[in-house]
């Protein structure tokens, strides 16, 4: 290449399926492979390669103009900037300062709105423990009422049973 002004291009392709390429110096592959399609005239790509390759192109450009958008954002290489890019830049910052408060709102509000559903969830349920525990209570003096009520009758039908003796004994008959 050097010896002849030859410009060269080599392809190497290992058995891994990884590939190499080396091309003279002051020119790349592609330029190499354009210059073998237009001597030969054999087309080595066909339009829809060439449309892909296009696309390509154009979303790396975008990409590309993305990732210096979002260091302007970050406020990373700002002197290079005018004042008009500056302040679209600012505004773009405000815009989303704006949006992420919105949603910061809405997020406080919904959980205001759980807050107090969960609040009347818990009135309602210790209104019903409440009234169960009072029930129960309730049901405990019952029981106890019917328990001495009952006691009450087994004393006096104890007393019908023995006529003979009386409720209350006479402790001075034992001498």
């Amino acid at each position: 290449s050097v010896l002849c002004e030859a410009q060269v291009s080599v392809l190497i392709f290992s058995s891994s399926g990884k590939f190499t390429d080396y091309s003279s110096p002051n020119t790349t592959f592609p330029k190499i492979l354009e210059k073998y399609q237009t001597n030969c005239g054999k087309k080595l790509w066909d339009p829809k390669h060439e449309n892909l390759s296009a696309q390509i192109d154009r979303i790396k450009k975008e990409n590309d103009s993305m990732q210096i958008e979002l260091r302007h954002l970050r406020g990373e290489d700002l002197n290079s900037l005018n004042p008009k890019e500056l302040i679209s830049i600012e505004e773009a910052l405000q815009n989303g300062i704006d949006s992420v408060r919105s949603r910061q709102m809405a997020f406080l509000e919904t959980m205001k709105k759980n807050e107090k559903l969960l609040e009347e969830e818990n009135k309602k349920l210790s209104y019903i423990a409440h009234h169960q525990q009072m029930a129960m209570e309730g049901n405990f003096r019952e029981l106890d009422i019917s328990y001495h009520h009952k006691e009450k009758e087994y004393a006096t039908q104890m007393h019908m049973a023995f006529p003979g003796q009386s409720k209350y004994p006479n402790l001075h008959d034992n001498k």
